[in-house]
């Protein structure tokens, strides 16, 4: 699963690397995003291609809900049934976004217990995850746009840290993804090359959604860090 990362875009950097309009505030560097908070999004805007960036709520609550607190449950869909199951259908077919991001954790079980990893592409400054949207109203009447994030089988580099990544979407295919027909967009729910992604060892501080700072993405010593299978 993908349930915590870094994004430490700008909007005016997000709004350049995507081509989009809009625009996300109150906005700050954060390195520890976490579920059910509030992060940028890029949707499809209007019939021409255009894109809008804007704020969701991470944690999808499908249209037809009766509780938010469904919410916690729907963080992550599996490429493999995002377009059949119930929750995620309609989303897929007629909401998908991008999420910006700059690097994600995952956690790899240890001997000694789990040891979270930064991971992110080389030489890139972000990336954008593919994701599926909602607009849920409450009873009150307020209307909240919520977003799950979309996972795939873990490429040869990630396997021996987790089982599941998320589908990064290249910039050549983000129209596609954005814009393009139902049965195009699942061919894009592949596991990124590996060869063009980077892991490394981290603070086990990460796993409190509590601190952030940048110092949560440092590369543990030789002597913090756990035994890997990546250099």
């Amino acid at each position: 699963m993908c349930g915590r990362f870094a994004q430490t875009l700008a909007p005016e950097a997000m709004r350049r690397l995507f081509k989009a309009t809009g625009d996300y505030a109150p906005w700050q560097p954060r390195y520890n995003v976490a579920p059910q908070t509030d992060i940028p999004v890029i949707r499809a805007a209007g019939r021409e291609g255009g894109r809008q960036l804007t704020s969701m709520r991470w944690g999808l609550i499908p249209h037809w809900a009766k509780d938010p607190a469904i919410a916690a449950n729907l963080i992550n869909a599996r490429a493999e049934t995002v377009a059949e199951k119930p929750s995620f259908r309609d989303s897929f077919a007629e909401r998908r976004c991008l999420v910006p991001v700059s690097a994600y954790y995952e956690w790899r079980k240890m001997a000694s217990g789990k040891q979270p990893y930064a991971i992110r592409l080389k030489d890139e400054p972000g990336f954008a995850i593919a994701g599926i949207w909602s607009a849920w109203q409450a009873p009150e009447g307020e209307t909240l746009l919520t977003v799950c994030l979309i996972t795939t089988t873990a490429n040869s580099l990630l396997a021996p840290i987790h089982d599941r990544m998320p589908v990064i979407v290249s910039p050549v295919h983000h129209d596609l993804w954005l814009h393009g027909p139902k049965e195009a967009a699942q061919h894009l729910l592949v596991p990124f090359p590996a060869e063009r992604m980077e892991a490394w060892p981290v603070s086990r501080r990460v796993g409190n959604p509590r601190n952030e700072g940048e110092g949560l993405l440092e590369r543990l010593p030789p002597r913090r860090a756990q035994p890997s299978l990546i250099s």
